[in-house]
């Protein structure tokens, strides 16, 4: 099961038209559970006054960058490896007039530091990375003193849809199906990067909202594009059971879960 093709085909559907990705990230804030997760900690950080300059390392359609630069009126910079989706969202942002908002290539293990950061956001990407210490190292390096990381990548308790050993992700591109609460925390500390909080998403009935909201249209759409008309049909009769699963996700965290949300910061 693969969903860079999908995002490849989106991301030609929307171009850099202001209306339609504006609409997609619409879409992707209701129906993703993890952009819930990921946007309260982004609020409870930015409580922090001092809190400006932002980098979203793996950008990826720039739903985060923009959220920050409108939202939360930091100073954002998009980095991806997708050169292709970095010129749409730079075209996106110039669209807008965003003064504070840009999107750049940049490949997250080769990483420079020149420039500092008072928040790295890292969504959905870890687990595409082979050389996450090295990452980890220049998140160090990219940030001022006393600055935050904030993490959001699949645990090792059914992360990726793995929960045995011997099973493997039904999502092709992923290096690893994911990290425990101690490996991650072990790496960060590795890195210079000290744990503020952690904590598990995705529980078991999360679990039921993803098969239901992700996984069966993922799937419908590997077997064929033009099934993305049926979806609005589909999510009309399921996604109002799904947002109760979510809710119950988010408002009652789980004690474990495959999902990790994880704020670090670098020694002041």
């Amino acid at each position: 099961m693969r969903y860079e093709p999908i995002k490849d085909k989106m991301s030609l559907i929307i171009g850099d038209s202001a209306v339609m990705r504006r609409l997609l990230y619409t879409i992707l804030g209701i129906i993703f559970l993890r952009e819930w997760h990921v946007k309260r900690g982004l609020r409870r950080i930015f409580r922090d006054k001092k809190t400006k300059d932002v980098l979203d390392a793996g950008s990826g359609f720039g739903q985060y960058s923009y959220y920050v630069a409108k939202k939360m009126r930091g100073n954002v910079v998009g980095v991806d490896i997708n050169r292709a989706e970095v010129e749409k969202c730079s075209k996106f942002a110039e669209n807008l007039g965003l003064k504070n908002l840009a999107f750049s290539y940049a490949n997250l293990e080769k990483l420079s530091g020149d420039k500092k950061f008072d928040l790295i956001m890292s969504v959905d990407v870890m687990e595409h990375i082979r050389d996450d210490m090295a990452v980890f190292r220049n998140f160090y390096s990219s940030l001022r003193n006393g600055g935050k990381v904030l993490i959001s990548t699949p645990s090792n308790f059914g992360g990726s849809d793995v929960y045995n050993d011997g099973e493997h992700s039904f999502i092709e591109e992923h290096f690893r199906e994911g990290y425990s609460a101690e490996e991650i925390t072990s790496k960060l500390k590795s890195a210079d990067l000290q744990v503020e909080n952690i904590q598990y998403t995705y529980g078991k009935i999360a679990g039921w909202y993803w098969n239901l909201a992700v996984k069966v249209p993922v799937k419908l759409l590997n077997r064929s594009f033009a099934l993305i008309a049926l979806l609005p049909f589909y999510y009309l009769i399921a996604f109002p059971l799904s947002l109760i699963f979510m809710s119950c996700d988010y408002f009652f965290p789980p004690k474990r879960g495959s999902g990790l949300l994880v704020i670090a910061r670098k020694s002041e």
